[in-house]
């Protein structure tokens, strides 16, 4: 049987990677050292734990077996040694936190290293991506959100109100009259940002009266949000952005808000962790440290 505890990461590590060449990519080892330390582990157990390719890997039903085990006993001993530094008044061992790009960048990243600065023994792990697949969650211990939630499995706690804007550049806006209702989008040139799988191109707006949904052009498209926002600073077209990445812009004027009679569904930001129970000491400082860091308003609303 293997003893030694880094084996057990190990194998959780590239079951939860998906593949031997990702698994590989977050280890920063070679594809090569990952399957031979593999086999090093189903050597000493005596038994083949998944079927493995260059891309796929899959557990065998005793690896299934193994692989449920060894979550729990890796949880297990995790909860032991928070509840033993809890004791002694010390903040410690590992936070895997994960973020979208933009915001992690202007926001997340900062409030981690005012928070490392607290707790200097915490060893703090950030991910930034705007996609998180499900099968990845399980990586992190507190994931940052912003907007609807695509995997109702996980417990969402707030952090911070954020609404969404359709704007444009003053300088797009000199060429063609601002929008008067929604239904004028569908004559304007339009930036779209591909995220959360969502409709990107079906724009949603409500009133007192009700809803309307437009089907807007897409000129232009990114994944990337700070791309759309340069695109309409530039004034390429009309955009919709989230409050706290244009509030600056449409502050100093670069931006103009458009239809501000008319909302589009809220934004807010969560923080997404996989139950209350069992949440480590360290999960429950920062999630507390990152509410009062945007109460009582966000720094996009002072």
């Amino acid at each position: 049987m293997p003893h030694d505890i880094t084996d057990l990461r190990f194998f959780i590590s590239i079951t939860e990677s998906g593949s031997l060449a990702e698994a590989a990519r977050r280890l920063d080892v070679t594809p090569s050292a990952v399957s031979q330390r593999l086999r090093h582990l189903e050597t000493r157990l005596g038994m083949q734990l998944a079927h493995r390719s260059t891309r796929r890997f899959t557990l065998t039903e005793e690896g299934e077996l193994f692989h449920a085990g060894v979550v729990q006993l890796l949880a297990d001993l995790d909860g032991l040694v928070d509840t033993l530094r809890e004791r002694s008044g010390e903040v410690a061992g590992t936070l895997h936190v994960g973020g979208p790009l933009g915001f992690g960048r202007h926001y997340l990243a900062p409030a981690i290293a005012d928070f490392h600065t607290l707790y200097p023994k915490l060893m703090v792990s950030l991910t930034l991506s705007d996609v998180v697949a499900a099968a990845d969650a399980n990586r992190f211990d507190l994931i940052v959100h912003i907007g609807a939630l695509a995997d109702s499995s996980m417990v969402a706690y707030p952090i911070a109100p954020n609404s969404r804007f359709v704007c444009a550049a003053p300088r797009y806006l000199a060429g063609r009259p601002a929008p008067a209702e929604p239904k004028d989008l569908a004559g304007h040139d339009c930036i779209v940002l591909r995220e959360n799988h969502e409709d990107v191109t079906l724009w949603r707006f409500r009133k007192k009266r009700g809803e309307v949904a437009v089907r807007v052009p897409a000129i232009l498209s990114s994944n990337d949000g700070e791309v759309a926002k340069q695109w309409a600073l530039a004034g390429k077209g009309v955009v919709m952005r989230s409050e706290w990445d244009v509030a600056d812009s449409l502050a100093a004027g670069r931006l103009v808000r458009l239809l501000p009679d008319w909302s589009l569904p809220d934004a807010d930001v969560v923080a997404l962790v996989a139950s209350r129970a069992g949440m480590s000491a360290r999960v429950k400082l920062f999630l507390a440290f990152l509410q009062a860091r945007f109460k009582p308003l966000p720094p996009w609303r002072r």
